[in-house]
């Protein structure tokens, strides 16, 4: 489908990050733009303030002796530090590389010797650790920064500094050099380099995804035309922000809309800092709106008899509401009548106690949502949307926009992006959201860069109007014994609907027929347990009890009502273990490694096709 080049208020071309972040900054400078909670206070950061820190953060860094095009690595829960730290380096010239707080040392390692990076910027004493374990293996590294302090009040390193130094540094240099600044910002080219985004590897080591300034602020005014926010808006930052979609959302965006980001205490408060900021915007990835739908469930289900039937009767408007007006059909005035009621007496209240009374908007992105979590968000009264896209592209490709929502398909591409299917069904994408190549690797930029267009290595196809809509990843459709295709992703999000699954991963590929491993979600297997009185002692116990496994084989048998007869699932195995990111098989984002599964539990999955 082809786009025509958006316009917008400024010339994109002659603008870089810092230059957007600057005209933000000059426009809005009384303006609350960032928000963090301590000794229990939420602290405001006006955009004046932002602006200093990013200013003397850079010049810090500069002092210390980062040149133009030097990385840096920032590692770090979201924080102001955070944004300080990634905006200072490309104000300098230089190139942020982000790497998640969950990587081990030996990862950490990797990402900071393949980029080079000359500064280690470390949030804590944890993360420190990580650095000092592999600095000797890291020759490029010259100096690392400490966000955090707590507990080095003894330690001392000459390679180390905190980063109230760095800022102290950079004030110094500021007072003697007060044009400095201003000139590194004009040194830098929009097509010049900014982010390397490492992407999360579920097909070998990580690659660096190369993003230009142009890039991301290309695509930041894009997304504004597809979904518009305001500066009245506010936002919780909470998903890791080495992951260009919450960059996206929490550092880039908000320098073309101007709205409030507000960072959650820590990873154990996000729901308790919701309820507090009641935000107007939310993205998140389908684990996090999948979470939220089981917790609702299990709510409800230990609620007394008159809160139950209250709530079965508005769900079952609610979720009528929805299904009509995603198949454009008559909404009745009756229909009208008893949905405002249900939102009145159950659903305001409801999203009132997780935080969303106030959404406006709400994203799901970085991974496929089941139409199922869709429809139930629609049914309350969250107005959420679909975006689809990958870290190549900058984050989005395309998206929901206005009022037109529909299950099954991600909407149209963005303005100015162009998509096309290639012969083999895969997604093709072109347009100045697509980066510059993998850094250090021109094998894999070849092979994922065909005369400008990205492939995407998803499966999918484009209706008359051009939305576009999901298959598969190419690499994970299975192909039967019997020789027919099969996305085995439509079944694994029916499966993950259901609240005592956590995640699910078909197995079936050149075999007879399709067989599931089940990871259970722990909380709601465990309440089931104890409600039930069941026994067990610890997790592996739990997932082999015979009940258990007879209450997953009824969400199994339920899910195979909806499927043809070849998709359906013959066998299933619990998992007798949670999937961890330091185990290797999941993501940042938690999407599962299907292939190193497949590796690690090949007795389980041998031993449903024995018979």
């Amino acid at each position: 489908m082809n786009g025509n080049m958006h316009k917008t208020e400024m010339n994109q071309e002659q603008h870089t990050i810092i230059s957007m972040f600057l005209d933000r900054a000059e426009s809005s400078p009384q303006k609350v733009a960032l928000r963090y909670k301590y000794l229990g206070i939420w602290r405001d950061i006006t955009w004046a303030e932002y602006r200093q820190k990013v200013r003397h953060t850079c010049l810090g860094l500069v002092a210390l002796g980062l040149e133009h095009g030097d990385r840096a690595a920032v590692i770090g829960e979201n924080r102001p530090e955070w944004l300080y730290a990634d905006l200072g380096t490309v104000a300098a010239g230089g190139v942020t590389v982000g790497i998640y707080t969950t990587s081990a040392a030996q990862q950490c390692e990797y990402v900071t010797v393949h980029s080079s990076s000359k500064f280690f910027i470390a949030e804590d004493e944890e993360q420190l650790d990580k650095v000092l374990f592999f600095r000797d293996r890291a020759p490029d590294l010259k100096k690392i920064v400490v966000i955090d302090p707590k507990g080095l009040k003894r330690f001392s390193d000459p390679m180390v500094i905190t980063f109230e130094e760095l800022l102290e540094i950079g004030r110094s240099l500021d007072e003697k050099e007060p044009t400095r600044f201003d000139d590194l910002v004009r040194a830098t080219r929009p097509d010049e380099l900014a982010l390397i985004i490492y992407t999360s590897g579920t097909t070998g080591p990580p690659k660096g995804a190369m993003l230009s300034h142009s890039n991301i602020v290309w695509t930041s005014w894009s997304i504004g035309e597809a979904i518009p926010m305001f500066p009245d808006d506010e936002m919780v930052s909470f998903l890791p922000l080495s992951h260009i979609a919450e960059r996206m959302f929490t550092v880039f965006l908000p320098l073309r809309f101007g709205y409030t980001v507000n960072f959650v205490e820590s990873p154990d408060t996000v729901t308790d800092n919701f309820r507090e900021i009641s935000p107007t915007v939310i993205f998140a990835v389908p684990r996090i709106w999948e979470k939220y739908y089981s917790s609702v469930r299990i709510r409800v289900a230990n609620a007394t008899w008159f809160k139950r039937v209250a709530y079965a009767f508005a769900e079952r408007v609610g979720l009528e509401y929805a299904n009509r007006k995603f198949s454009a059909q008559s909404i009745s005035l009756w229909l009208r009548l008893l949905r405002a009621v249900a939102q009145l007496a159950v659903f305001y209240k409801l999203r009132e106690r997780l935080g969303f009374e106030r959404v406006r908007m709400a994203v799901s992105g970085a991974a496929p949502i089941s139409p199922d979590v869709l429809r139930y968000f629609h049914s309350i009264g969250v107005p959420m949307r679909e975006v689809y896209g990958q870290t190549e592209g900058s984050g989005p490709t395309c998206i929901h926009q206005g009022g037109v929502i529909e299950l099954g398909n991600v909407g149209p591409p963005l303005p100015g992006v162009e998509v096309r299917i290639d012969e083999d069904g895969e997604i093709l994408v072109k347009g100045g959201n697509i980066f510059m190549g993998y850094f250090r690797n021109p094998e894999a930029t070849a092979e994922t860069l065909t005369e400008g267009w990205l492939r995407s290595g998803d499966v999918g196809v484009i209706d008359e109007r051009g939305f576009l809509r999901i298959t598969d990843r190419k690499k994970d459709l299975i192909i039967t014994a019997g020789g027919k295709n099969i996305a085995p992703q439509n079944i694994e999000n029916q499966l993950k609907f259901s609240p005592y699954i956590n995640d699910a991963i078909v197995i079936g590929d050149r075999l007879k027929f399709l067989s599931v491993l089940i990871v259970i979600d722990e909380e709601n297997v465990v309440q089931y347990a104890q409600d039930n009185k069941i026994p067990f002692t610890t997790y592996e116990t739990l997932t082999k009890a015979p009940e258990i496994v007879e209450l997953i084989h009824r969400e199994v048998q339920q899910v195979n009502k909806a499927l043809s007869k070849v998709e359906k699932v013959k066998k299933f195995t619990i998992v007798p273990k949670k999937l961890y990111e330091e185990d290797g098989e999941v993501t940042p984002t938690m999407k599962v490694k299907r292939k190193y599964i497949n590796e690690i539990y090949a007795d389980l999955i041998k031993a449903m096709y024995k018979s």
